[in-house]
């Protein structure tokens, strides 16, 4: 299969595709006689399990890590149980982040007028030194 095809297949841009394999998400893809790059099945498999786990939020370097214990058969549970629960960890403290970031600009935007004044309680904000 071509990339364009395996990219129509999996969602995932061709640009991306050549990335991952890159990075080293997915190993180099076999190239056909006229040079061009020739994905399997399983290919595919692996850039949706990519994909999918990128949706979820996942960095490229925990993508590596789940790919790692998605190939290993003998991997616990536990051990990717363990993995997804530190991810939901970190996502809550993103989360909370956002909140905090959210509420201010919130109080920033009901304490600006919004008129043809000059003064802006928004900029004012963002030129001193929190």
């Amino acid at each position: 299969m071509n990339i364009g095809y395996v990219a129509e297949q999996t969602g995932v841009p061709a640009k991306t595709i050549r990335y991952y394999e890159e990075v080293g998400l997915i190993p180099p893809t076999r190239r056909a006689e006229n040079g061009y790059r020739d994905y399997s099945d399983t290919d595919v498999e692996t850039l949706r399990f990519i994909q999918r786990a990128r949706r979820l939020g996942f960095s490229i370097k925990d993508v590596g890590n789940l790919l790692n214990l998605w190939h290993d058969k003998n991997r616990a549970s536990g051990d990717v149980k363990q993995f997804a629960l530190t991810h939901i960890k970190e996502i809550e403290e993103r989360i909370e982040e956002l909140e905090s970031i959210r509420q201010t600009l919130i109080k920033l935007t009901n304490d600006c007028h919004g008129d043809d004044r000059p003064d802006c309680p928004i900029l004012n904000d963002l030129a001193c030194c929190h």
